[in-house]
């Protein structure tokens, strides 16, 4: 969710934990307009990879807990707890609030995010790698799973 300072809504999508899809975020809430502030709720987990990227691309970040986002929701619109809502509220939050803790470059959780990515870049070469492996003895051992492209297209692994 991107709001301007005025709290109009600017751009809302669902988007995918992948670097290329966050890079492609990053750009277009930068051609917005020239500063962003990010609003996060989460500092660890799931959030690494975000966190990772918006650091490397030197953008401001806000980090506002759980519980404050919850206890926000209160003062919103729409009943029960929806991921749309929530980016709602933390945006809102980041544009409103001037008491959340910022989320610096050289912090002990900046280095030990910048770990975890490193590995899990590393574990996802290595399952392609795995994978372009076994499909290579797959079909240098069974010409029948080669010739047969439904057979060979319609493993869920194969993608």
């Amino acid at each position: 969710m991107v709001i301007d300072d005025t709290g109009k809504r600017l751009l809302s999508r669902r988007v995918v934990n992948d670097e290329t899809e966050l890079l492609q975020l990053l750009a277009d809430v930068l051609a917005l307009g020239e500063v962003a502030a990010w609003g996060i709720d989460l500092a660890d987990g799931g959030a690494a990879l975000v966190i990772a990227v918006l650091l490397n691309h030197g953008q401001h970040m806000l980090y506002i807990p759980g519980r404050a986002v919850n206890r926000a929701s209160e003062g919103y619109r729409g009943d029960g707890k929806t991921d749309a809502k929530d980016a709602t509220i933390i945006a809102d939050q980041a544009r409103v609030r001037r008491d959340l803790t910022p989320l610096r470059p050289g912090e002990e959780l900046v280095t030990e995010l910048k770990v975890l990515i490193g590995h899990r870049r590393d574990l996802a070469d290595d399952r392609t790698r795995t994978i372009n492996r076994f499909r290579g003895h797959l079909t240098g051992s069974s010409p029948a799973w080669n010739a047969n492209s439904t057979l060979a297209t319609s493993a869920p692994w194969c993608c």
